[in-house]
């Protein structure tokens, strides 16, 4: 599957800082790390950098010759290489000069894919915020990688500018739901894998109820980063047509209900 996967991914990305770099290609399913690579480089010494330079040279060809093997340029729009400081420039600068050197032509003639942006580390998971980064967001405007981004990115803006109008959790997502006034239901993929029937149950129909009242839903791989930011919300969120200020009160009156219903059972 992560195969068939990767034939259609158009979008890669290179997370890097010195001595650890991630080679991904991302789908609009699923971000697929193609190659991890780790080295020790040794600290700079006062008077002698020989050694650290010889290491992260021989880290920087590791990299290039893992975006040859797992990079395939007649399907991919766009390489993103991102890395704390300078590390992304130099290796960059690193790569191409050797693909002169050595007539590499795939790297040459394809060197206007590649777009070097800021990251934290060189760990999968700063991909989240590189993804959001806006000048790529512009770059990867055509690609189907980024939908879900864009998505959850336009969630989380309504949060921050008119919170009356998004909401997470099952609880104030069911009840935006009653009033008819979810616009767009993000909406985890995990959540229909549930080992609890009633769990599943209840996330179908909240997917059909949506549907009925004219609402777009988007079902978030949790095998992409957008999906990974979408579960540590609860793995469902929504926004509104409209403002629901009022939800919360709706939310902790139901749940006094559910409270003084349980405290009549434990009474009989």
């Amino acid at each position: 599957m992560a195969c068939d996967a990767a034939r259609s991914a158009d979008v890669a990305a290179v997370t890097m800082h010195e001595g650890l770099a991630h080679i991904c290609l991302l789908t609009p399913s699923m971000t697929i790390v193609r190659m991890r690579v780790e080295m020790n480089i040794p600290r700079k010494r006062k008077g002698s950098c020989s050694q650290h330079d010889k290491m992260l040279l021989k880290f920087y060809d590791s990299v290039m010759q893992g975006i040859l093997r797992h990079i395939s340029f007649d399907v991919v729009k766009c390489v993103l290489v991102a890395s704390p400081g300078f590390v992304k420039d130099q290796f960059c600068e690193y790569m191409f000069a050797q693909a002169v050197r050595t007539d590499v032509k795939v790297l040459l003639e394809n060197k206007p894919k590649f777009l070097l942006v800021h990251s934290s580390s060189g760990h999968k998971h700063a991909l989240k915020e590189v993804l959001s980064a806006p000048s790529v967001l512009a770059r990867l405007s055509d690609t189907k990688a980024i939908a879900e981004v864009k998505a959850l990115d336009a969630f989380y803006g309504m949060l921050q500018n008119e919170p009356d109008r998004a909401f997470y959790g099952i609880g104030h997502v069911e009840a935006a739901t009653s009033h008819n006034a979810i616009e767009i239901l993000l909406v985890s993929d995990k959540l229909f894998r549930s080992n609890d029937l009633a769990t599943r149950q209840r996330y179908i129909a909240l997917v059909e109820s949506v549907k009925e009242s004219a609402g777009e839903v988007r079902v978030f791989s949790s095998h992409h980063v957008s999906g990974e930011q979408l579960d540590q919300l609860s793995g469902v969120a929504a926004l509104l047509r409209f403002p629901l200020p009022d939800i919360n009160d709706v939310i902790n009156s139901d749940d006094s209900d559910d409270e003084e219903k349980t405290e009549e059972k434990e009474g009989k």
